[in-house]
């Protein structure tokens, strides 16, 4: 999946209170509205009062603002501002098994080493491996590998942070990284 602004994605990023309900509350204004979420991705954030919500969401420019009106009203939410490419670094996270035996082993592991992927499981049919990066490369991985054999493959979802020195609880509303 290409997460950048491109094909009508957009990528938003939440902060909001550590508090129970919160996610809750975001995602059923997605749902109550119709909207497809493509991508997301929540984790406590430096501080362990607030956590950040990444939310890849697919519609039109208008649409997108009308999200961020909406869930900027929403209890605990303390800011929403658009990630954009240049605005902004990604990365997601896949974990994928493959299988593999002694005859295409070696050329698996081979695919694995040029994609930088980590091994974190060998058993003599399969090898688990840890990809991260930018969407353009997992799925190019993923491409790869699918004539060995996926087994199994998950995906945690694109996380952004803006580039530079400022960071999202000091954007003011309105404000696009």
């Amino acid at each position: 999946m290409d997460y950048s602004n491109s094909d009508n994605k957009y990528t938003l990023s939440i902060l909001v209170n550590n508090k129970s309900g919160v996610l809750m509350r975001v995602v059923s204004l997605f749902s109550r509205r119709g909207y497809n979420i493509d991508s997301l991705s929540v984790g406590e954030t430096e501080s362990a009062e607030r956590s950040r919500i990444t939310i890849v969401v697919t519609g039109d420019r208008q649409i997108v603002e009308q999200i961020k009106r909406q869930v900027e009203k929403l209890v605990d939410v303390i800011r929403v501002s658009e990630m954009t490419r240049s605005g902004a670094v990604s990365a997601e996270l896949i974990l994928v098994k493959v299988k593999c035996d002694s005859v295409n082993r070696t050329s698996i592991l081979s695919v694995g080493e040029i994609f930088k992927a980590k091994i974190i499981d060998v058993t003599l049919s399969s090898v688990t491996f840890q990809i991260t990066g930018n969407s353009d490369k997992l799925e190019s991985f993923i491409e790869i590998a699918r004539p060995f054999g996926i087994i199994e493959l998950v995906r945690t979802g694109l996380t952004a942070l803006g580039r530079g020195d400022s960071k999202l609880a000091d954007i003011s509303y309105g404000d696009d990284l």
